[in-house]
């Protein structure tokens, strides 16, 4: 999965960019205490581990 298709299905799912530090983006929601990380490449694929942990972190339930 690409980094922007992942960024849709957070976006979503309720999660907004909550903060940028260099390639690192943190995203989160009200209803979410927790902040999701995701390391930006560009265009390359996200390691497919690297998404289902992003994901499971999240809580959304499988790719779209």
């Amino acid at each position: 999965m690409k980094f922007s298709k992942l960024v849709r299905l957070l976006q979503k799912n309720g999660f907004k960019l909550v903060r940028e530090k260099g390639s690192i983006r943190y995203y989160g929601k009200d209803s979410w205490d927790k902040l999701i990380r995701i390391d930006y490449h560009g265009r390359k694929e996200v390691p497919t581990g690297t998404c289902n942990a992003i994901l499971k972190a999240a809580g959304v339930k499988g790719k779209e």
